[in-house]
């Protein structure tokens, strides 16, 4: 990590958790029952898992289709397997349905971040390998081996191991990737990103079959 929390961090986000529930239930009220916003979301823009999957379409959409897919519950990363939380889906597939499992989406990220809030550990927060990590710089001073650490990560980096990778994570928008390969030296051979709206926007045309103009701005 570049740094520790300051210290006002534990207080500010315990208040988010207090604060934050009522304000989703204000939410809920105000808008799950609301003719207007029904009339705009029931039925469009609708998708079946079959079509999300075809697409490649990840997050709130696929889930929101009836695909039960978390890569936090799926394929466990930075700890997440540690927390108790639910994958939210609805079967409907509109607009809609979207919305619902994004309101409660929230939720379930309050119930991650008080878990890991009382997992925050103290101690050390980055790894002390000088050939990877930069040494501090009230080393650089007094050590020659932290300099030379510290000159030949800034001039030069560290070799990756030859080979290719990918790894992904649950973006708020679905699953956010990037794939890299390695020639063995200090820098990407090739590396692209898997970015989950430019996926997801690719059924808006499938989405938009016989609806209005006007529903594009619910649909996007």
């Amino acid at each position: 990590l570049w740094r520790d929390v300051p210290v006002e961090f534990e207080e500010a986000v315990r208040n988010i958790l207090k604060t934050f529930p009522k304000r989703i239930d204000q939410y809920e009220a105000l808008l799950v029952r609301n003719p207007l916003m029904l009339d705009r979301t029931l039925g469009i823009g609708r998708l079946t898992g079959e079509e999300c999957l075809n697409f490649g379409v990840t997050g709130p959409m696929l889930r929101a289709s009836g695909v039960k897919w978390d890569l936090r519950k799926a394929q466990p990363y930075s700890g997440y397997e540690q927390y108790d939380f639910e994958v939210p889906t609805r079967p409907e597939g509109d607009v809609y349905a979207r919305f619902l499992v994004r309101l409660e989406e929230m939720r379930q990220s309050l119930k991650i971040v008080r878990q890991a809030l009382d997992k925050l550990p103290l101690g050390p927060i980055r790894s002390n390998n000088y050939k990877f990590i930069p040494p501090p710089r009230s080393e650089i001073g007094t050590s020659m081996e932290a300099l030379i650490h510290h000159f030949k990560l800034w001039t030069e980096g560290f070799k990756a191991p030859k080979g290719s990778v990918y790894s992904a994570v649950e973006s708020p928008r679905g699953e956010l990737g990037v794939y890299v390969e390695s020639d063995g030296g200090p820098k990407p051979y090739r590396i692209h990103w898997r970015t989950p709206s430019f996926d997801n926007l690719q059924s808006i045309p499938l989405m938009a079959k016989c609806v209005l103009v006007a529903d594009l701005i619910a649909i996007i």
